[in-house]
């Protein structure tokens, strides 16, 4: 599993793909928060929060994050070298585990800058250092579950197809609808709405990030992530 996590981290960073994900990212995140005049413009709120980092990293997630993982089988697939790793003496699991771990690690660092508009946030408040850490904390650890989830997905979805861009869509679909999908149905549910909402991810990661770390929206977490690796695995067995 290590051979397989430091390759896949050599491949990130011995191409622009690695700089390129962080530097994305942070260039979104860092327009739409100090510089771009709007609703999420941290200046204009005229309190300190980081809440509309936290609205916006999900949808950028959903984006960036296959375009993180779609070429984790898709590549192994087109260039003919997944027979090469099946010869190897590790087991699919391990091949599966040190691919999700290696593009879970790049998106935490490209989290990791971040934490310099937790200074900043710090700075404006008044007085210094008045602002909600429990709930900041919540956030932070919901998008380290998030980014776990769509990393899942994205790593399943690459399994689906050799060509790169065709896993690309098929990861966003499936994130966009976990997401947002359910929500947006509840309402054709009448009286079931509560609970049609509860099955999609944006309910939980909202619940954790008031900073209550509910063992329920954990276990959800975790067992969409560990589904979507389980089914990566049986797509790798039947290739």
């Amino acid at each position: 599993m290590l051979a397989i996590l430091k390759k896949e981290l050599n491949s990130f960073f011995s191409t622009p793909i690695g700089y390129l994900v962080i530097a994305v990212f942070l260039l979104a995140n860092g327009l739409f928060l100090w510089v771009f005049d709007g609703d999420f413009n941290i200046l204009n709120a005229g309190f300190a929060d980081l809440n509309s980092f936290f609205y916006l990293a999900p949808w950028i997630f959903i984006f960036l994050i296959p375009a993180i993982t779609m070429r984790s089988f898709s590549d192994e697939y087109n260039n003919g070298t997944i027979e090469l790793l099946k010869t190897k003496p590790i087991s699919n699991w391990h091949i599966i585990i040190g691919k999700y771990v290696a593009s879970l690690l790049l998106i935490i660092f490209a989290l990791i800058p971040t934490l310099i508009y937790v200074y900043s946030i710090s700075k404006l408040g008044n007085p210094a250092g008045n602002f909600d850490f429990g709930s900041m904390l919540g956030s932070y650890f919901g998008l380290l579950f998030l980014a776990g989830t769509y990393t899942s997905i994205g790593l399943f979805s690459s399994t689906l197809s050799n060509n790169q861009i065709v896993a690309f869509i098929i990861a966003i679909c499936i994130s966009f609808f976990l997401f947002y999908g359910f929500e947006a149905m509840s309402s054709l549910f009448g009286e079931l709405d509560y609970s049609v909402q509860q099955l999609g991810i944006n309910e939980h990661y909202k619940s954790i990030s008031r900073g209550v770390l509910d063992t329920r929206d954990i276990i959800y977490f975790i067992s969409i992530t560990i589904f979507f690796l389980i089914v990566t695995k049986m797509r790798l067995e039947r290739e």
